[in-house]
């Protein structure tokens, strides 16, 4: 049987890549054939998680070292990607948290982390990759959401309102950039 998802020639960045759905999503990349990069902020979990990788797919992931609500970090982190593996196909932004409090006990603190690492990095990253996408032609951005993007949470306002967000940043991205990819 043909592969339907073969990636073979492509390099895919996934932001929180180092466990979870992230883990997930790079395993199905390589297992595709595609080149993948970790962006985590936690670089022993992610030579791990590229371990890991390594040995049930036979690829290397490249692991970069990033706050994704850091714009300066991003920057750096999606050109030695593209430096060091050539180009940038594929885009998963993942990385995600999630604080469980009723919101009447969450301190603005706690929102903006939230919002910040759920929201703010997807469009920094999505930002941080459109040249290079836009210089060979297209690409893809896939921004992970929730269930909670649609019908809220009563015990994370936080997140439910960032994958909200999410929702949206990905149709206005697609209504901005459609006609360039």
């Amino acid at each position: 049987m043909t592969n339907p998802f073969k990636l073979t020639g492509k390099t895919a960045l996934v932001t929180g890549g180092n466990g979870g759905i992230g883990l997930g999503i790079a395993r199905g990349l390589a297992q595709a054939g595609a080149r993948v990069a970790i962006i985590a902020r936690n670089t022993e979990k992610s030579h791990g998680a590229a371990k890991i990788l390594a040995e049930e797919t036979g690829v290397m992931p490249l692991v970069l070292t990033a706050d994704v609500s850091v714009p300066e970090q991003v920057s750096a982190v999606v050109n030695e990607a593209k430096n060091s593996l050539g180009r940038i196909d594929i885009l998963f932004n993942n990385a995600g948290i999630n604080i469980r409090k009723p919101p009447q006990e969450l301190t603005p603190e706690e929102w903006h982390k939230v919002m910040d690492i759920n929201l703010t990095s997807a469009f920094l990253v999505s930002k941080a990759v459109y040249p290079h996408m836009k210089q060979i032609g297209g690409g893809k951005i896939i921004n992970i959401g929730s269930m909670t993007s649609y019908f809220g949470a009563s015990f994370a306002a936080p997140y439910a309102t960032s994958k909200g967000g999410t929702v949206q940043l990905s149709k206005s991205l697609a209504l901005a950039w459609a006609i360039e990819f």
